[in-house]
């Protein structure tokens, strides 16, 4: 898993060449924020799921106009700058079950595809959250368990791709705990202050 891989400095100026969004740009550093909490709760390589959660979507500001082709371009972005190709693969994952790159009828298998999937998709709900209280501060997951169960609320959101934080061993509470507290540290960053 400690495949060598670019620096953050190196995978933000990637992320700048092909997305200058900044409602994008604040998904990517929540997700990379959300991955490196989860990824030091279970001991994992922090550096490595952080980088994974940022640069997830780096094909998004070209694709987002046809969400079909959503990843479909990353792989060869990726491995241009040099990840590898587990990277890749893993980053293709959070496709799985959506109607892009062909990739609807697969599954996540693995604790990185789950985690990467579930704190990618958190970032909506918990920023939506955020948003309606006009701040992150003060946020807790009883709060945010109230909305998740209010299905009208951010109702684009999948619940059930957040839900594969449990396949992690770590409870919905407790994701939502480490999630709001990761996002917390970057507020400012993101516009949630």
């Amino acid at each position: 898993m400690n495949e060598k891989i670019p620096s953050r400095e190196q995978a933000i100026e990637l992320l700048r060449k092909y997305n200058s969004d900044k409602s994008d740009w604040n998904h990517f550093l929540e997700s990379e924020a959300v991955m490196r909490g989860l990824a030091q709760k279970i001991g994992e390589d922090a550096d490595y799921w952080g980088i994974l959660g940022l640069m997830h979507d780096v094909d998004w500001g070209l694709t987002k106009n046809d969400s079909t082709q959503h990843l479909t371009k990353a792989p060869e972005i990726l491995r241009e700058a040099g990840f590898c190709e587990d990277f890749i693969a893993i980053v293709v994952s959070h496709g799985y079950g959506w109607d892009c790159a062909g990739l609807k009828e697969k599954k996540r298998t693995r604790k990185e595809e789950y985690a990467l999937a579930a704190s990618e998709t958190v970032t909506g709900l918990i920023h939506a959250y955020a948003l309606m209280r006009k701040t992150i501060d003060g946020m807790d997951s009883s709060g945010l368990k109230k909305k998740f169960k209010d299905k009208k609320f951010a109702a684009a959101i999948n619940r059930e791709i957040i839900m594969e934080c449990e396949k992690l061993g770590i409870s919905l509470e407790e994701f939502f705990d480490i999630a709001i507290k990761s996002i917390q540290r970057i507020a400012k960053e993101v516009d949630l202050n």
